[in-house]
């Protein structure tokens, strides 16, 4: 699935992102040259993972594949927690989920349609994901409503934000419990019947012990990388007249997903369309419950609390992202045409949070 990783490609990008950085270069030219490093790390990070995940069996393999599936954008959005950028933090995860659901999810859809008439995929399984959307998407929108319509201190609203953090991380463990263990095997088998294959069923190339030094490695590069085009981006926010919320939306968030993106258009060209759905929608659910609270308690560790208060177009986007994705998945049928449709609000949202 990640053949594309050309490990030469790997080691020069890395290599000319650290020149940039320490030699100090043209900041733009150092944006460019981290940024491509980081697609190709995170694509790394993405293959170290399978491998480990096939020694560690389907349980922890599955837990594994889990919590290092958005592992780059997690450690981008720490480096810019440290900056205090919390603006472009918030933009960096409404841009994860809503490019999750609907450029990969639409990219997917589309080249996948183009090359088979109709496409189909279990519907338990989408349904399920959709009203763990719709979970996150109430508790996100509940804390913006109240600070809006209520006198809260910033003490009530670091203690509000933590406590819905906290909840979500319980209903993501929760998902992993019901997903992996009580009902892996209902989930296994219904993934069988519409795919004829598990979703996660990789090659494995490397030995055990390859696998679990990749895996350090491709995490380490990624904090390196993701650190240099963190110190890069007030200055390419300034130089083009960009806004933090375009930037941690858009740039950000479509730079730190690439890897992911490839991977579920691939399986969607492969007819493996249940696939590359588990991969968009998995993804978004895994910001949302998982990323988003895990960084309002690393900031509250650091002594400056980020609240999980989003800004209204924010929630909107997110909102909107989510209602036609359940909408267009519900059935268990896709086509080229829902695709593009899914492309058409992308490309909306990003004129909008262009000129915000």
């Amino acid at each position: 699935m990640r053949n594309w990783i050309s490990p030469s490609l790997l080691v020069i990008t890395f290599i000319l992102s650290a020149l940039g950085h320490y030699a100090g270069w043209d900041p733009t030219l150092q944006f460019i040259l981290s940024a491509i490093a980081v697609i190709f790390v995170a694509g790394f990070l993405g293959k170290a993972t399978e491998n480990v995940a096939h020694y560690a069996g389907q349980r922890l393999g599955g837990f594994l594949n889990a919590t290092f599936g958005n592992a780059a954008e997690l450690i981008i959005a720490i480096f810019l927690v440290r900056e205090g950028l919390y603006d472009m933090v918030k933009a960096s995860l409404t841009g994860s989920i809503i490019g999750n659901l609907l450029l990969v999810l639409g990219l997917s859809l589309f080249a996948g349609g183009l090359k088979f008439k109709v496409q189909n995929f279990n519907v338990t399984l989408a349904g399920l994901n959709g009203s763990l959307m719709i979970v996150a998407v109430i508790a996100l929108f509940i804390p913006a409503v109240f600070l809006n319509t209520h006198s809260i201190t910033a003490s009530e609203t670091t203690t509000l934000s933590l406590v819905v953090a906290g909840i979500l991380i319980f209903s993501y463990i929760a998902w992993l419990l019901f997903s992996m263990i009580t009902h892996k095997k209902y989930l296994s088998d219904v993934a069988d019947a519409s795919q004829g294959e598990l979703p996660h069923g990789h090659e494995t190339h490397w030995s055990k012990r390859k696998s679990i030094v990749f895996l350090i490695l491709a995490t380490v590069m990624v904090a390196f990388v993701s650190e240099w085009m963190v110190g890069t981006l007030d200055t390419i926010t300034a130089r083009f007249g960009l806004s933090e919320i375009f930037v941690g939306a858009f740039l950000v968030a479509i730079i730190g997903n690439a890897a992911e993106h490839s991977a579920a258009i691939l399986l969607a060209m492969k007819n493996k369309i249940g696939a590359s759905v588990e991969i968009a929608v998995g993804s978004s659910l895994q910001i949302a419950l998982f990323v988003a609270p895990v960084l309002v308690f690393v900031s509250y560790f650091t002594g400056n609390t980020m609240d999980i208060v989003f800004t209204t177009i924010e929630l909107v986007a997110i909102g909107v992202s989510v209602f036609i994705a359940k909408s267009i998945i519900q059935d268990g049928s896709t086509n080229w045409y829902e695709g593009l449709l899914l492309l058409v609000v992308y490309i909306i949202l990003g004129v909008s949070f262009y000129l915000v």
